[in-house]
């Protein structure tokens, strides 16, 4: 499903944008501060609803706006053909009022003109995104890897993303009741709830995460075996918690101690578990660890403790890595991330990499081109036109960025 079309109001330091974008490569080039992060960003938040760099939505907003009587940003998108054709609209609206961190931002969203909500926004358009600090992917904390499977499985599945937010409802209202019951007492029972429905939605987002993961094993270690020349074998392994190979509930410490055993020995955490055994032992284990979870006044089960791991050779890349191996894992992974998407959907995702090319080496650059000229269509950006060769840059449509406005370049 390509972008035909982007429409931009006062985001970040885009005061009016209109953009019609081809079916094949565009290439943005200008200097640091331009505002070449931010399109890209743009883009990712009209396909999923979630910036992938803002800390809060008021930041999305430009700065001239935000002092204006009616602070917002608008962002509008025109994708697909014929009977597929469809506009998607986001608003950042400021609020009048806020709570305690100050105004707060609602967002609004339309498909075609009606009012959707924020979750009918995802999966219409398909992103692959790669910024310079998914480096974190592999040497961040788990939430940065949780968050990144949500991001790509919700695009993927509409199945996986209504659980996703039935999962984080139903993980509130079990904390909530934990705390209580810690503070005040009462019958534990009161949980037998909210435990069905945390183990009825979690399985699923364990089973579709465990799938995934093994999917991404098996095409990142293709595309990393190009970027390295076939120096080097990179693994990912899922993480899961609850751990179904667990027969009783060590501590914290063995089960991580026992998942990254198994990771280093190549052995798949679920091998062919079906959702339903996944659920039947992970509420049996959310029964088992109560007295120990009401003591705590939270939740220590679930998928919202769940972590990927990345190891090259056996070795913990999170660990023992150099940052370049971390740069190099992070791009192999978003690259069968792409090509996920493809075998999955049975359509090319639009590819967005946000200047990637500036710290590759020959081998790694070849492969990167490699990407783009297998994707219908693909946005990269670059400080310097020379990290593309002439042969690729006339094929594409070239673009020069500079305080948020956008000029042909004409080299393509």
């Amino acid at each position: 499903m390509r972008l035909n079309h982007l429409s931009l109001t006062n985001f970040r330091n885009y005061v009016r944008l209109e953009l019609s974008l081809p079916d094949r490569l565009t290439v943005i080039q200008g200097a640091n501060g331009q505002g070449k992060t931010n399109l890209l960003e743009a883009i990712h938040l009209l396909a999923t609803g979630r910036s992938p760099r803002a800390t809060a939505e008021r930041e999305l907003i430009n700065w001239l706006a935000l002092e204006g009587p009616l602070p917002y940003a608008r962002l509008a998108g025109d994708i697909g053909e014929g009977r597929t054709a469809e506009k998607l609209e986001l608003v950042l609206e400021l609020a009048a009022n806020g709570g305690a961190n100050g105004p707060t931002v609602r967002k609004q969203v339309r498909i075609n003109g009606a009012p959707r909500r924020g979750i009918d926004l995802v999966g219409h358009l398909r992103v692959v995104l790669f910024l310079p600090e998914d480096i974190s992917l592999v040497a961040g904390a788990p939430a940065e890897r949780r968050r990144y499977l949500d991001i790509a499985l919700c695009q993927i599945s509409t199945t996986y993303c209504r659980a996703l937010s039935e999962y984080n409802r139903a993980l509130a209202q079990r904390n909530a009741l934990l705390r209580r019951l810690r503070d005040e007492g009462g019958d534990p029972g009161q949980l037998n709830f909210w435990d069905a429905q945390l183990a009825e939605h979690g399985s699923t987002l364990l089973h579709r995460r465990n799938m995934a993961v093994h999917a991404l094993d098996r095409i990142a270690a293709e595309r990393h075996r190009g970027l390295t020349a076939g120096a080097e074998r990179l693994h990912l392994g899922y993480l899961p918690n609850p751990d179904p190979a667990a027969q009783a509930l060590p501590s914290p410490r063995q089960v991580d101690a026992a998942r990254r055993s198994r990771l280093a020995e190549g052995r798949p955490t679920y091998q062919a578990a079906t959702r339903e055994s996944i659920q039947e032992g992970f509420l049996n284990q959310l029964r088992a660890l109560r007295a120990r979870e009401i003591a705590a006044g939270t939740c220590l089960l679930g998928p919202h403790r769940d972590d990927m791991a990345f190891t090259v050779d056996g070795y913990d890349l999170r660990a023992f890595g150099s940052r370049g191996q971390q740069r190099t894992a992070a791009l192999a992974l978003k690259l069968a991330e792409l090509d996920l998407m493809r075998e999955e959907t049975g359509e090319s995702p639009l590819l967005l990499l946000d200047d990637v090319m500036s710290e590759l080496d020959a081998v790694r650059r070849r492969t990167v081109l490699d990407a783009l000229a297998a994707a219908d269509q693909a946005i990269v950006t670059t400080t310097d036109w020379s990290d593309f060769g002439e042969a690729v840059l006339a094929q594409a449509r070239t673009l020069r960025v500079e305080h948020g406005s956008l000029k042909e370049d004409g080299r393509g």
